[in-house]
């Protein structure tokens, strides 16, 4: 706690040596002295006359939250002309109706003309009224902020240089915000081609190279330049070729065309990429995003301090592969040649994966050994997600047979016909498969996923992208290695890609333009947390696996507990696992409850008892605290219920719409189950760990979907698949059929080609 005027404040141990910029965003957090620049677009309304209180305010918010976490923050901001031009307009309005209406009367008053308005003259009126907003708004935040007006003159004297600095760093400790700008009132204007070589001079000429030189002064760790564009494209913003730049390197700059400056202030983009560059030579990290939108600019400044990826960052480290974004870019490139192989060029793909799976056994075992080292030395994963990322020889063995399936079973997954109709004479309609485009695939622990998904990616003719946990940085790394080499056989490579880099995974579900679908793979949280951050991208999965079984009353006693145990005990970390067994009333305290109960704790599980069935105990176990709980452990809840209307009720309301069991003998009461159970998957006298694609003879999945679109229950090939119309005619057009017209429409349904046997 340190204290100033008798108010203290907290500050976080944020620290690091100056002298290096950071070089990945995730590094940002770290920031502790932190300058935000305020383009005039940002701070200036549309008509450049007042300022744009809204947006203010929210960027005053959001640095008051940074410089109550304990951050140095310092603003350098535009606005003082916009200010004073709205003032000195209003005056000037207000004396011309005055002698006009005295010496012309009413009727001239539409024709007065506004003059032109000196800038310096506006900087002059505005400079108080923009300050005293600023401090009105940084008081409702109980943080106090001072006013510096400096010019370039300042930097050049050594000792008023020495003066600023100072006055900054007292500032600074006193938990005062500096609000920075340069005095327009005096100063001179700007000279072309001024700047002097060499890290220690820049000319201050705008607001950008004030405050690169101001960041570098004061040694701050991250400086945040606010513009009306989302960050430095590689073309001019608004052409049909633009792409944002993601992270900027020192030496591309002849990669960029510049395009016009904003639409006020001084400087233009390539006056930013210059101080930019000017702040990163210095040893500040640089981001220059867009603080005009409405969308972001109420989280622009924060969300980049977190390390997301907003707008353009400047680094000096260039990585040594590609970027997400060119990864997708390969993927979509890839994928395409992908989908126009032959289908069996695709399945030799598939069988040469397979062969290198079982060939390459030893390194594959042998580096997800060092997984799994790592994640016991370091424990931090638990052990149901340590079974999770273990490989063996005969999970190779299955995943292999799997592989094997998937090759034979794709023969014509891809151009197959499902619909034709002869629209009219001579004009053919059909509807066939098509890949669905770009896949991301974010899998937890579970490194046996990689060569599935591939697999099933190449069988439909999709590029891929593939994001895995960290724990399984080593097995996933020659798994993709041996998947390329596979790919390789007809010139393939690229439709698979592995994210390597940094990427935050909230990061990845931002790049709506580059990914068709995500399908997470790992815990209900991480899918949920995708499921959020995925704003324009469809997300196909499940956040949970609450799987019931409902034991009926004319259930069969030898069929019971093998199913029960299989369900919850045979893997219970898996999606399908058993998590609530529901008993009918009638069964309490028969010998068949006896035997579920005597087999549940000779094999260790956990029971909670549900609400119900706790109220029948006079000793109950531990009181379950949801009905809609997901163990992934040898945990499960019992609940009594009244009937099989009951259960169906129960499911519904506590369920997940993942897999639900019912055991019985009575057919009538089985089909009522079947039919009403409104979830992907529902049985009859079968374990729930049967819900799987390899299980259903698909081969492999890439999950399990509990979502009424597209594709439910295990995904296999069909899923990844999605149509589009081919339509062939002659000299066809639409008004020929009108009333009048020479044609007529058929409609006629053609039979389809025939389906290859293999």
């Amino acid at each position: 706690i340190r204290c100033w005027s008798n108010i203290p404040f907290i500050t976080m141990p944020l620290s690091r040596a100056h002298g290096k910029s950071f070089a990945h965003r995730s590094e940002l957090k770290h920031a502790k002295r932190i300058v935000v620049k305020l383009g005039s677009a940002v701070v200036t309304r549309g008509d450049e006359c007042g300022l744009a209180l809204g947006r203010l305010a929210s960027i005053v918010e959001q640095v008051s939250m940074l410089q109550n976490q304990g951050r140095e923050m310092m603003i350098v901001t535009s606005g003082a002309v916009a200010f004073g031009k709205q003032r000195l307009r209003h005056e000037i309005l207000l004396s011309q109706s005055v002698r006009q209406a005295l010496h012309s009367g009413q009727s001239q008053l539409k024709d007065m003309a506004i003059p032109v308005l000196e800038a310096r003259a506006c900087a002059a009126a505005g400079q108080s009224g923009l300050m005293a907003l600023y401090e009105a708004m940084f008081t409702q935040y109980s943080i106090c902020a001072a006013q510096i007006l400096v010019t370039n003159l300042d930097f050049h004297d050594e000792q008023k240089r020495r003066n600023l600095n100072g006055t900054l760093h007292e500032l600074l400790r006193m938990n005062i915000v500096p609000i920075i700008n340069t005095n327009d009132a005096v100063v001179p204007p700007p000279e072309p081609n001024s700047d002097l070589q060499g890290v220690n001079v820049i000319s201050v000429k705008d607001n950008d190279s004030l405050a690169a030189r101001l960041a570098v002064e004061m040694k701050t760790d991250l400086l945040i330049v606010l513009s009306d564009v989302e960050g430095l494209f590689d073309s001019p913003p608004g052409s049909d070729d633009a792409k944002l730049i993601d992270i900027f390197y020192p030496g591309d700059q002849q990669s960029v065309t510049f395009g016009t400056k904003s639409r006020v202030g001084m400087g233009g983009m390539e006056a930013k990429v210059k101080a930019a560059l000017w702040a990163l030579q210095g040893g500040t990290s640089v981001v220059i995003a867009n603080g005009t939108h409405p969308k972001i600019s109420g989280h622009v400044i924060t969300d980049i301090v977190e390390g997301k990826k907003v707008g353009t960052f400047f680094s000096e480290v260039k990585p040594a592969g590609p970027t997400v974004e060119q990864q997708a870019e390969m993927a979509r490139a890839g994928g395409r040649t992908l989908a126009a192989l032959q289908p069996e060029q695709r399945a030799e793909i598939i069988y040469r994966l397979a062969d290198l799976l079982t060939d390459q056994r030893e390194e594959i075992l042998l580096a997800n050994k060092k997984d799994l080292e790592e994640a016991e030395n370091k424990g931090r994963l638990a052990l149901p997600l340590l079974k999770r990322l273990s490989l063996s020889t005969s999970k190779l063995n299955s995943l292999a047979i799997g592989l094997r399936q998937i090759a034979a079973s794709s023969q014509d997954s891809v151009g197959r016909v499902i619909r034709r109709t002869r629209i009219a004479k001579d004009l053919d309609l059909e509807q066939v498969t098509v890949p669905i485009g770009v896949l991301l695939v974010i899998f937890e622990s579970r490194p046996d996923c990689l060569p599935q998904v591939s697999a099933l990616a190449i069988a439909s003719g999709n590029g891929l992208l593939l994001k895995g946990g960290k724990e399984a940085a080593h097995s996933n790394q020659i798994l993709h290695h041996l998947t390329q080499e596979a790919l390789s056989i007809h010139g393939v490579r690229d439709a698979v890609q592995l994210v390597n880099t940094r990427e935050e995974v909230e990061d990845l579900c931002r790049l709506d333009k580059l990914i068709d679908l995500i399908i997470p793979r790992g815990s209900s949280q991480l899918v949920r947390n995708i499921q959020k951050a995925a704003k324009g991208i469809p997300v196909m999965g499940h956040s949970e696996g609450i799987c019931h079984v409902y034991v009926d009353t004319d259930a069969s006693v030898e069929k019971v507990t093998r199913i029960i145990r299989d369900s919850k005990c045979e893997y219970p970390a898996a999606c399908n696992a058993l998590e609530t067994l529901l008993i009918h009333r009638d069964l309490l305290r028969t010998p068949l409850f006896d035997q579920i109960i005597d087999m549940l704790r000779v094999e260790q599980v956990k029971i909670h008892a549900g609400p119900k069935f706790a109220s029948y105990l006079t000793f109950s176990p531990s009181e379950v605290k949801s009905l809609r709980t997901e163990y992934g452990d040898l945990e499960c809840c019992i609940e009594v219920v009244d009937s099989v209307q009951e259960a169906v009720e129960h499911i519904h309301k506590y369920g997940s719409s993942h897999t639900d069991v019912i055991i019985t003998e009575n057919e009538k009461t089985a089909e009522f189950f079947l039919q009403h159970v409104d979830s992907a998957c529902v049985f009859w006298n079968a374990s729930t760990r049967f819900s799987d694609g390899y299980r259903f003879g698909l081969g492999a999945e890439v999950g399990i979907s509990t979502s009424r679109i597209h594709a439910r229950g295990p995904v296999g090939i069909e899923g990844l698949l999605t149509t589009k119309w081919l339509l062939r005619g002659d000299n066809h057009v639409v008004s020929d059929f009108s009333e009048h017209g020479s044609m007529k429409y058929l409609h006629e349904s053609l039979p389809l080609p025939q389906r290859n046997a293999n």
